[in-house]
């Protein structure tokens, strides 16, 4: 887990990032360092995130982020797609003291139909772990039994996809792994789609533009 840490520290307010499935802190290198430079106390967090299930990766990850979290720093959270979805399994039975914003990045709010479509051929659990196999749309999968949020959360979904395969498993429009249909989350502050696709949404100036406006203001910028 790498911690940026800024010269002028924005109003002692913290920034945690999470990634996605079979991603790692990585693919938030672009985003830390923008937030860095605009005075924000950054923690862009790895996690295994192939190795245990959504609970587990929750509760590891996103305690050992906020034990690094300077003290009564306000604490916001940006997600990568199955990111997401550990911030809402953390808060379903915890409180954060001084929880700030939560922007999602195409998070897979409703499942995917990816999953559904693909959980049972082999291979598919030994690639993406055991958290993978959760995030399917059935009433039972875990997306589905969080519920509403109850947290201030902004969400960005794409609609541009660079796998046409998995694009045709997916209701339109969507970003090659999620519907924008099913990144909406009950209890919403704000959603907006850009034309993005999923594996690359959190390098796109335009999301990244959109992320600083949320944090800032609480709805994104039309």
């Amino acid at each position: 887990m790498s911690v940026i840490f800024s010269a002028q520290v924005k109003s002692s307010e913290t920034v945690i990032l999470l990634h996605g499935l079979a991603r790692s802190d990585r693919s938030f290198t672009k985003l830390a360092s923008v937030l860095n430079k605009k005075g924000y106390h950054t923690i862009n967090c790895n996690y295994p995130s192939r190795k245990y299930s959504v609970g587990k990766l929750a509760e590891q990850a996103i305690s050992t982020a906020l034990s690094q979290c300077p003290e009564a720093s306000k604490v916001h959270f940006v997600t990568h797609s199955m990111g997401g979805i550990l911030v809402r399994q953390y808060l379903s039975t915890k409180v954060i003291e001084n929880l700030g914003r939560v922007v999602m990045l195409g998070p897979p709010n409703k499942g995917s139909q990816v999953v559904d479509s693909l959980k049972h051929v082999p291979g598919f659990k030994l690639f993406n772990g055991p958290a993978g196999v959760q995030l399917g749309t059935e009433a039972s999968s875990v997306p589905n039994k969080l519920g509403s949020a109850n947290f201030d959360v902004g969400i960005i979904a794409g609609t541009r996809s660079i796998n046409l395969l998995l694009s045709t498993m997916l209701p339109k429009p969507d970003d090659g792994k999620v519907s924008v249909e099913n990144t909406k989350l009950g209890g919403m502050r704000d959603h907006i789609s850009l034309p993005v696709t999923h594996p690359f949404m959190m390098k796109n100036n335009k999301v990244i533009n959109q992320v600083l406006y949320y944090l800032n203001h609480g709805h994104f910028s039309r």
